[in-house]
């Protein structure tokens, strides 16, 4: 079997709100490009990736893996991810391995999860991922404390959550952490929260906030600064678990980050640790270190999700509910449109490959979405509704 073509789309769907963060806004939409692999034996891989339009990056990586086998993942890898040693594309490189993992079952006839160890788990847990929320079309604003746990125990209600994260790093630390006392008194004491200022806070500030919010007993305190040191140093000071998608994103930081005792546990994501076979290794030297491990969201639609589920599915030591923004989606461009939340958890696909399949026509309606709306990544993430404001690091 022997890879022929590779036709990248971008696309765009429409989320319920605009979603705010430390460095801007989600304006009203997400945006991937769609990964379609084609085999000389009719089998179509599917795979996708984030961030703005790579179809130029992905016509480049066409040439270096046409001809390749789909099987030889390994050759794949070198062909993509290490020309230069100063430049890493694992995001790129991820995206083509989903795609080769899905022909693989396909051509088997089994799923994604048969081919990296088998499943321990059928169903994986969902964290509820939480933003400030401007008003759009039918949606209230989400700013304060109160509207935030509000907006908690609707989404419970609504999908059965039993974790939430907050997406902080938007407003002064104080009006965060009672965001996090609302959830909690909102929701109860077995009710697990998180809280992820996206590295935003210096490290003076971190330190105040994760003593401020030791009552509030989070599972953890995600990114509170930036750097490994930085971490470290807030580790130091409180008993609150830190984990981390930003100081610790590539095997070359493990050895540091060890090292400083910066983080308890690591969020996995298959686009910065080189795809579903990197987050296998990932989850090794987690269980070696004896690190909690759990996964990050990026935007993600349903072909990613799908990926996620698989490789979350085998992981023994995965301590925690895993991170999706996929809630947020107002519809996906899978057959049979979103996946579903039972009780809070995502059951892993059992059909051949990732288990989803692409709707031709959303594809085609979602990229011209996406053609007439543009691309906001290449806009850094503007706010609109605040046009002099940019994002100051660290902000407070």
């Amino acid at each position: 079997m022997k890879i022929v073509d590779l036709v990248a789309t971008p696309i765009a769907i429409p989320t319920e709100a605009p979603l705010r963060h430390s460095r801007g806004v989600h304006p009203g939409r997400f945006q991937r490009n769609i990964i379609e692999l084609f085999t000389d034996e009719g089998i179509v891989g599917l795979g996708e990736v984030g961030g703005g339009d790579k179809r130029a990056m992905l016509k480049n990586v066409k040439r270096r893996i046409t001809g390749e086998d789909p099987f030889h993942v390994e050759r794949i890898r070198q062909k993509i991810l290490r020309p230069f040693y100063y430049r890493s594309i694992a995001e790129i490189y991820s995206a083509v391995e989903i795609a080769c993992l899905d022909i693989q079952g396909k051509a088997l006839g089994r799923p994604v999860s048969d081919l990296i160890g088998g499943r321990l788990r059928d169903q994986i847990p969902c964290s509820a991922y939480l933003f400030y929320r401007y008003d759009q079309n039918n949606s209230d604003p989400v700013e304060t404390p109160r509207q935030m746990a509000e907006h908690l125990r609707e989404l419970v209600e609504r999908y059965g959550f039993q974790s939430a994260k907050l997406k902080g790093g938007v407003f002064p630390p104080e009006q965060e952490i009672a965001a996090c006392y609302a959830i909690r008194e909102a929701m109860g004491s077995d009710f697990s929260i998180r809280i992820d200022p996206n590295g935003i806070w210096s490290t003076g500030t971190a330190i105040i906030a994760a003593k401020n919010l030791e009552d509030c007993n989070l599972e953890y305190l995600e990114d509170p600064t930036w750097g490994i040191a930085g971490m470290a140093r807030v580790h130091q000071k409180t008993k609150t678990p830190l984990a981390t998608n930003m100081c610790v994103t590539a095997f070359d930081d493990f050895p540091q980050a060890i090292a400083m005792n910066a983080v308890d546990i690591i969020l996995a994501d298959v686009y910065y640790w080189e795809g579903i076979t990197g987050v296998s290794h990932l989850g090794r030297l987690c269980e070696t270190f004896r690190l909690g491990l759990s996964m990050h969201s990026g935007t993600e639609f349903g072909i990613t999700l799908a990926a996620m589920l698989h490789v979350a599915s085998c992981l023994p030591n995965l301590t925690h509910d895993i991170d999706a923004h996929y809630h947020h989606l107002v519809d996906d461009v899978i057959i049979g449109g979103k996946l579903k939340y039972t009780n809070g958890k995502m059951s892993v696909p059992d059909s051949p490959g990732l288990g989803v399949e692409i709707d031709q026509a959303k594809l085609k309606c979602y990229a011209n979405y996406y053609e007439d709306h543009g691309d906001y990544y290449a806009n850094f993430h503007a706010d609109e509704r605040r046009p002099q404001w940019i994002p100051v690091h660290p902000a407070f």
